[in-house]
C-alpha cells in the first residue's frame, strides 16, 4: 500500500515540475506563481504546497529536473549518431530544444534572485559544461581534427552560444538559427589542426 502512494506522491511530483517548466516556458519566471503551476499541472493549489513548501523550493527543482533532462537529451542524440553525422544530429538535438523553450526557461531562472534556484541553475550549467566537453571532444574525434584550446573551454563556448540562442528564439528574433548554428561551429572547426 505504502508503494502505491509513493507511486502517486512521485506522479504527482513529475506532474508539477513538468507543468512549472511549461509555465516558465510560456509567461516567464513572473507569471510561473503556484496557482499557475498548480492550475497547469491539474492538481489543488494545497497539493501543491503539500509537495513544495515554498516557490523557490518548487523553481529549484524545476531548473534541476530541466538541467538534468537537456544534458540527457544531448547525450541520446550524440550517442545514437553513430559516430557519423554529429554535427547533424546536435543540430537536430537542438533545434528540438529551441522548440521546448526549456533551455530559455533555465536560462531565466538563472536570472533569479533566490538562492535556491540560482544554485540550482549553477548545478545544471556545471552538468551541460561537462556533457558538452564530451560532445565536443566526440565530434572532434569524428571528424579526425584536434582542437588547439582545450575542449573544456570550447564547451563553456558552446553551453553560452546555445543559452543565447534559446533567449533570441524564445524572444522572437528574426535570424534563422540553424545560420547562427553553422557560423559557430565553423569557427569552432577553424579553431583546430
Amino acid at each position: 500500500m505504502e508503494r502505491a502512494a509513493d507511486a502517486v506522491s512521485t506522479d504527482a511530483r513529475a506532474r508539477i515540475v513538468r507543468a512549472g517548466a511549461r509555465c516558465i516556458t510560456r509567461e516567464g519566471v513572473t507569471g510561473a506563481s503556484m496557482a499557475a503551476i498548480a492550475e497547469e499541472a491539474g492538481v489543488s493549489k494545497a497539493l501543491l504546497h503539500y509537495h513544495y513548501h515554498d516557490r523557490a523550493t518548487l523553481l529549484a527543482e524545476i531548473a534541476e529536473r530541466i538541467g538534468i533532462e537537456v544534458v540527457e537529451r544531448e547525450r541520446a542524440a550524440v550517442d545514437e549518431s553513430g559516430g557519423t553525422g554529429g554535427l547533424d544530429a546536435l543540430w537536430r538535438w537542438l533545434e528540438d530544444e529551441l522548440r521546448r523553450g526549456e533551455l530559455a526557461a533555465l536560462a531565466t531562472l538563472s536570472l533569479t534572485r533566490l538562492s535556491k534556484v540560482r544554485n540550482a541553475t549553477r548545478a545544471a550549467a556545471t552538468e551541460r559544461r561537462r556533457s558538452a566537453t564530451t560532445t565536443i571532444e566526440h565530434l572532434f574525434t569524428e571528424l579526425d581534427l584536434t582542437p588547439r584550446i582545450p575542449a573544456a573551454l570550447l564547451a563553456e563556448a558552446a553551453v553560452a552560444f546555445v543559452d543565447g540562442l534559446a533567449l533570441d528564439v524564445a524572444n522572437g528574433a528574426p535570424r534563422d538559427p540553424r545560420v547562427s548554428y553553422d557560423i559557430f561551429w565553423l569557427a569552432l572547426l577553424g579553431l583546430t589542426e
